[in-house]
């Protein structure tokens, strides 16, 4: 049985993420409002980004952020790529984390965790392995071992490695360990490339030369990718 399968762990990380989010919220509420209204005056609408992403065992939530991309296509109507959407105010908010903050709401519903594998994209949840697929056996976090060892500097490979050791050596120590680096990290503005984009692109999946069989991979849930626009 594994660390985050223990009830008394369970029942203090949710404790603790109340408290936390309670505490955080009208911290920085005022300092949401000030983003909020920038984003309405640099980006216009919407202020918030919202997205539905895959939570605990897979089970779709949606995610909140603050925007940092325009909505600009080409001729034909389709959306520019994102190094042509991103402003330089989004760079801003991306090495700053300041879009990250609605996401105290998602802690606040029981939807994430301030410590756990960051919730990526739906369309990826088919692509795991089964070991890879052990990241959702906990809530999503905002922040996670992958963020505090290189942000979106690692490899997917990587990340998603160090996704599964969270899983299995989740604790209360650690969680607030990885908290106190995450401070750090973003403080110093580590991990996040210039662009403020990933340069590793979406997630594939893992070569089948990594595998021991094809059979291995993880069939695709009962549900196609969920993606809501920002409203």
């Amino acid at each position: 049985m594994t660390t985050p399968s223990r009830p008394v762990y369970r029942f203090f990380k949710r404790t603790l993420d109340l408290l936390y989010a309670l505490l955080l919220l009208p911290l920085f509420g005022p300092v949401m409002l000030a983003v909020w209204v920038l984003v309405r005056v640099k980006m216009g609408r919407p202020a918030l980004f919202q997205q539905v992403r895959p939570g605990l065992h897979a089970r779709p939530f949606v995610l909140h952020k603050f925007r940092s991309m325009i909505d600009s296509n080409d001729a034909e109507g389709n959306p520019l790529p994102d190094k042509d959407r991103l402003t330089s105010f989004g760079r801003l908010l991306r090495r700053s984390s300041l879009d990250e903050l609605p996401q105290l709401w998602n802690v606040l519903k029981g939807e994430m965790s301030f410590v756990g594998p960051r919730p990526l994209l739906m369309e990826y949840v088919p692509r795991y392995t089964p070991e890879q697929r052990r990241r959702l056996d906990v809530k999503p976090g905002i922040t996670g071992l992958a963020q505090i060892a290189g942000r979106n500097t690692l490899g997917w490979e990587d990340r998603l490695k160090l996704d599964v050791k969270y899983v299995d050596q989740a604790s209360v120590g650690l969680d607030h360990l990885i908290l106190l680096r995450t401070v750090l990290k973003v403080l110093r503005a580590d991990g996040v490339p210039s662009a403020g984009l990933d340069p590793n692109g979406k997630f594939q999946g893992t070569p089948t030369d990594h595998l021991k069989s094809a059979s291995e991979r993880v069939p695709g849930l009962p549900v196609d990718v969920h993606r809501m626009p920002p409203v």
